[in-house]
């Protein structure tokens, strides 16, 4: 077949895709030359294009014409899970049979591994983190690998570990390169590389397969109207919001920092009459779906959303995006940006920066690669082991995170130190090398991308032209469309009684804590014999905090006042009686001691504090404080027996070995506490890993007191 008749071909499919079969479809010749790159050529090709080019039409059509030529079935590599779903809707329009693995369907892996398996599958898309499940990586892979007649990577800067969404999962995709049949095409492709991480990306295709084919073209997008509204305070944004809404073209997406950010925007504009839904890491599976279907058919206004959604969205006629807040990249930015106007002529992209950006910011930068003492640590820890540890195990021996250790262990995999195997992981003995350098250099590149985006916020200049040269676009210039070239075309204006709707809807103070059930995993090992669940006559109930540090209201202002260099000082006012209101809300809440319902605590009897070492004053009058306005006796503070100096431990089991022995009950608060038997207060200023709390509560349970009620000034997350 010739180019004419193969092109011919290619178009009919797109055609199909698009739903207008026997029209007038056609590639773009730059979607033509990877199509043919792919099809005739059997290249490794690199597509650099901005959002709504048309990226997966060339992996749907190059997937037709090569079944068609008795290739086996395209696999797709992809994070986005609603754009898997949206892909998958669309394959079928073209007659392509697309299935996906991701964590969303574990119940019917079985099922679409039997289908691959029987060649009834055009395309599989996986998710990343599939690729290092030990039963995935062992069973299936290396079928794919053989079988498979077109690997996509979509989303392929997070290969790269100078992409701004770096993802270890992706670098198993090595392996798969290596593994696959000479001749088998691969087609990477992103929206947001600079030039490092495109050279970065085209470098790992190439390996042993010739040099890649790159594809990159400009990222102008004409149809977005880019601003920026600068607003004094978070009341001011939450008042902008409800006051512009309905101003905004059709219905977009509303990104925020913050899961507690995004579900505060979302009650707040539900209370203002808007349909909008919330979008987090928090949302289940089946709530996420309905979100992703009323977007699609316009019965929303917005989603109000976090990184979980990413740009994983495929809506062509999205009318808006607006960010509550500046996400630290503008590389980020743009991608988030760019899921708006797809499809229609004009679309509106609007940034609401905050001073709370940059503590949000910082509280969510403990992602560098940890020092080479607590790398050493841990293979020393899984060498000595001999057997597999999971990931609760060796929280009893490195002092790291759950989550860092996690991206920890994934990247030494990829480098060959560590292994994932069946009940955990283990050291493969092999040479490994700490590359400070480059790790420092990964550093640099993250701090680089945050000074940009503060430019952008501030820039004079072309808002889409700063972008564009943020990706390394040579042919970046000033689009005559946002509010520097135009100039402002996004009212700043917040009415009264929209601000006050806002301002009290973030003065309402109150979050839900909940305790610690189960102790963690290999505390015997560290000397502390505490396993298995805590429990229930030990256990602390379900507390109170003002808010969340990470919050748009309370979080706010409590983040001053705890801040490390924070000087310790006695409650304000205005914090102590937010602490009676939400105590007063906890009274008459659906289970409260004031609610009247069946099997709920007793009244407190009493205000135990908990020893603090940073902010005593704080904590010993927030206490006093809450017991003289309820009239409570105070029946005293616990006493510190462990080290006098704070000692910060970042899992579970390490914070726990820290607390273990640090207080005990004195001999005068053991009897208040049995002179007055009952539920106390807990008095403490912040809970994160909330073993302190557990700790606490154990130890007054133990000497007499009845339910232990936490009230904290702020939670973690």
């Amino acid at each position: 077949m010739d180019e004419l008749e193969l092109r011919a071909e290619a178009d009919a499919v797109l055609g199909q895709l698009v739903g207008d079969p026997g029209g007038a479809a056609r590639l773009r010749e730059d979607q033509w030359q990877a199509v043919a790159a792919l099809v005739r050529e059997r290249r490794r090709a690199l597509v650099v294009q901005r959002t709504g080019w048309g990226k997966s039409a060339v992996y749907f059509v190059a997937t037709a014409l090569l079944r068609r030529r008795g290739s086996g079935p395209t696999v797709i590599v992809s994070p986005l899970l609603a754009l898997m779903r949206n892909q998958v809707e669309a394959a079928e329009r073209a007659g392509i049979r697309a299935r996906t693995i991701n964590s969303a369907n574990p119940e019917e892996w079985d099922a679409i591994h039997e289908e691959v398996e029987r060649g009834e599958t055009d395309v599989l898309l996986v998710s990343p983190e599939r690729l290092n499940s030990v039963d995935f990586r062992d069973q299936m892979l290396p079928k794919l690998a053989a079988t498979t007649g077109l690997l996509v990577v979509d989303e392929a800067h997070c290969i790269s570990d100078w992409g701004h969404d770096f993802r270890p999962d992706y670098r198993r995709l090595r392996a798969m390169l290596a593994e696959l049949a000479p001749g088998v095409p691969v087609l990477a492709t992103t929206a947001t590389a600079n030039a490092r991480v495109t050279a970065d990306v085209a470098e790992q295709l190439g390996t042993g397969a010739g040099e890649a084919l790159v594809l990159r073209g400009p990222l102008e997008r004409e149809s977005l109207r880019l601003g920026v509204v600068q607003l004094p305070d978070a009341a001011h944004r939450l008042g902008w919001l409800a006051e512009h809404l309905d101003d905004l073209p059709g219905s977009g997406i509303i990104y925020a920092l913050t899961v507690a950010a995004a579900e505060e925007a979302a009650a707040f504009l539900r209370q203002r009459g808007f349909p909008v839904a919330s979008y987090t890491g928090r949302t289940e599976n089946a709530d996420r779906l309905q979100a992703e279907e009323d977007l699609l058919a316009n019965r929303v206004k917005a989603l109000v959303a976090t990184s979980a959604l990413g740009m994983g969205f495929d809506k062509p006629d999205l009318g808006f995006v607006v960010h509550l807040g500046s996400p630290s990249s503008p590389i980020a930015y743009y991608q988030q940006v760019g899921r708006a106007g797809r499809g229609v002529a004009h679309a509106d992209v609007l940034l609401l920066p905050g001073k709370e950006d940059e503590a949000i910011w910082r509280y969510f930068a403990d992602t560098a690669f940890p020092p080479e003492t607590q790398v050493r640590q841990t293979l020393s820890a899984l060498a000595g082991a001999g057997r597999p540890l999971s990931v609760p195990a060796l929280e009893a021996a490195v002092d790291l995170r759950r989550s860092r250790l996690e991206t920890m262990l994934k990247v030494l995999d990829v480098d060959g130190a560590v292994k994932r195997v069946k009940g955990g992981w283990i050291a493969t003995g092999a040479d490994w090398v700490y590359d400070t350098e480059r790790y420092a250099r990964v550093a640099r590149q993250r701090a680089a991308e945050q000074q940009a985006m503060r430019e952008y916020a501030s820039t004079t200049g072309c808002r889409m032209e700063f972008l564009r040269r943020q990706l390394d676009d040579e042919g970046a210039t000033a689009c005559g469309r946002c509010d520097n070239c135009a100039g402002p075309w996004a009212d700043s204006r917040v009415t009264a009684q929209a601000l006050m709707g806002a301002t009290k809807e973030l003065d309402r103070p109150g979050v839900e804590v909940e305790p610690r059930r189960m102790w963690p995993t290999g505390m015997p090992a560290l000397g502390v014999e505490l396993k298995g669940r805590i429990p229930a006559g030990e256990q602390c109930s379900t507390g109170r905090a003002l808010g969340r540090l990470s919050d748009i209201g309370w979080g706010n202002r409590l983040r001053p006042l705890l801040a490390e260099n924070a000087s310790d000082r006695p409650v304000p006012d205005e914090v102590l009686r937010a602490a009676v209101a939400v105590l007063a809300d906890w009274a008459r809440s659906p289970g409260g001691w004031a609610s009247g319902a069946a099997d709920t605590p007793a009244r407190p009897v009493g205000v135990v504090a908990v020893p603090s070492l940073t902010r005593p004053q704080l904590v010993g009058t927030l206490a006093q404080g809450i017991a003289d306005i309820g009239r409570l006796p105070f029946l005293g503070t616990l006493t510190r027996t462990g080290p006098a100096h704070v000692v910060r431990r970042s899992n579970s089991a390490q914070r726990l070995r820290a607390l273990s022995g640090a207080f005990s009950v004195s001999a005068e608060l053991a009897e208040a506490l049995a002179s007055s038997p009952g539920p106390v207060l807990l008095v403490d200023d912040y809970t994160d890993s909330g073993w302190t709390l557990a700790v606490a509560a154990r130890l007054l349970r133990r000497a007499g007191s009845g339910e232990v009620l936490p009230l904290v000034l702020a939670a973690a997350g």
